[in-house]
């Protein structure tokens, strides 16, 4: 697909509280719960519950402000370092941060990942202040959110960040690459922030070509599991585990046919 015939997310004007509400809300409907809310809670729970990846520093990379897929990473590293290439999402990931008025509510969130872990360790009873208690680790740990541009050598100029034991990227990669080589150039960049060794977990959208913000098409780059497995591996990256699921949602607002995750690994 061309992707001149939809607007680029990391070019145009991009709202990242509607992409919220549409995307990532707990309404009746709850359309992409499934597949954008459970999905990668479970997986995420599941990756860190091994115990193997921790650390001091994780980076996360993601499309929008989402913070649900943090609420895992925060119990295995530090610091939570969030790169944002959008001022709005920077905006509105703060408002959350700093508990203001008007912030998104991702108390749902927070529920269905008490939820799973709950399930894990055969408790499924969980209390409001646990649940407030989890947020707030959340936000203790993620305080540095930083701006981003991908163009620049250093992607976070003039801030040199020490290099990661753990990056998170989350549907990024899938709307700011026009096609495969700029794909495996935004991985590479990626790759940088990244410790020898340290791990990378991806989770992205399969057979997509673009997604629905109110009155705006927006570009994804359209590819299957093979390409997303050779692209890691030609970078240098060993694959610990991909889990593929088909989609769930029926909606108009996004095309794609299957949600895929990978865990890898930087070759030392």
């Amino acid at each position: 697909m061309d992707c001149g015939t939809n607007k680029l997310y990391h070019v145009h004007c991009f709202d990242s509280r509607k992409h919220l509400d549409q995307y990532f809300s707990d309404s009746a409907q709850k359309i992409f719960g499934e597949d954008s809310l459970k999905f990668p809670i479970e997986n995420l729970t599941e990756t860190f519950s091994l115990g193997h990846i921790k650390g001091d520093i994780l980076i996360d990379l993601s499309k929008g402000s989402p913070v649900h897929h943090l609420y895992s990473a925060c119990d295995f590293f530090k610091h939570l370092i969030v790169l944002k290439m959008k001022d709005r999402c920077i905006l509105e990931l703060k408002r959350w941060v700093d508990t203001r008025t008007g912030a998104f509510d991702w108390c749902h969130a927070a529920q269905l990942h008490a939820d799973i872990e709950g399930k894990r360790s055969e408790c499924g009873w969980t209390s409001s202040d646990h649940l407030e208690d989890k947020e707030g680790k959340v936000r203790s740990a993620l305080q540095h959110v930083v701006k981003c541009d991908l163009e620049r050598e250093n992607v976070t100029e003039p801030i040199d960040l020490p290099p990661a034991d753990c990056i998170i990227s989350a549907w990024l990669l899938d709307v700011i690459s026009k096609g495969r080589d700029d794909y495996i150039r935004n991985l590479r960049k990626f790759s940088r922030l990244l410790k020898p060794g340290g791990h990378l977990i991806l989770l992205g959208l399969l057979d997509a070509t673009y997604f629905i913000i109110g009155e705006d098409k927006f570009h994804i780059f359209k590819y299957d599991e093979h390409f997303a497995r050779k692209a890691l591996i030609g970078e240098g990256f060993s694959i610990d585990s991909c889990v593929v699921k088909k989609r769930k949602a029926e909606s108009d607002l996004m095309d794609y046919k299957r949600v895929i995750f990978i865990v890898a690994h930087k070759a030392t």
